[in-house]
């Protein structure tokens, strides 16, 4: 499990190249935000997480629990979901809006605009309530 990456994964380099594909700036990982979201938006006070399928146990083919040493996968996935879901939390307290992208929904590049337009469509204001430019 050393060589597993938690930066720069190739769902997270996809997620990226969509963002600016589409004229949007952003910061990667910052940690003085709850959870290190994988990608922020100060301008729209977006973050937006980029999850993989099996560590993060989404429900796709790719999030099944392996055959063997069961008790300790699925500790440890609810451990990790339960992590995620207290960081989206506290950056909704901090006046954040979350978007989680799964490691399964990054192969469909015109899906992956959609869901990033929509989401980050009506997110012109900062995070104080002050309106920006948009654009």
């Amino acid at each position: 499990m050393r060589a597993v990456k938690g930066r720069h994964t190739g769902p997270e380099l996809t997620v990226r190249r969509a963002l600016h594909r589409l004229g949007y700036r952003f910061r990667l990982h910052r940690r003085d935000l709850p959870g290190t979201p994988d990608i922020v938006l100060p301008a729209h006070a977006a973050a937006i997480f980029v999850h993989g399928c099996f560590w993060h146990g989404h429900r796709c083919r790719k999030g099944r629990l392996p055959t063997s040493n069961v008790a300790f996968w699925s500790a440890k996935i609810a451990r990790n979901r339960a992590r995620d879901a207290a960081a989206r939390a506290a950056l909704r307290r901090q006046g954040w809006h979350c978007l989680t992208i799964w490691q399964c929904h990054t192969r469909d590049c015109d899906r992956l605009d959609d869901v990033l337009l929509s989401f980050l469509s009506g997110r012109s204001e900062s995070k104080d309530g002050r309106r920006r430019r948009a654009g």
